[in-house]
């Protein structure tokens, strides 16, 4: 089975790998500061479900890693 990527044009990849890394440097930067006010909120008021609000975020990190990975591999299969 064809996977979605297959349907775009090389040029839409590239904008979309640019995109996507764009995309991936600001969420790393979001849930960075997430992490170090989830530090600074736990040591001052103790354990909360804040404290664990990065641990959901974080996964999204990883997909968008495995979709640029499949986008460059995509492109790297066109060459």
């Amino acid at each position: 089975m064809a996977s979605v990527l297959s349907t775009y044009t090389e040029k839409e990849l590239i904008k979309k790998l640019k995109t996507q890394k764009i995309m991936l440097i600001i969420q790393g930067i979001v849930l960075f500061l997430m992490v170090v006010f989830s530090v600074f909120y736990t040591l001052e008021n103790g354990i909360s479900i804040k404290t664990f609000l990065p641990l959901f975020f974080a996964p999204m990190l990883f997909v968008m890693l495995f979709e640029i990975k499949n986008i460059k591999k995509e492109l790297a299969s066109r060459k």
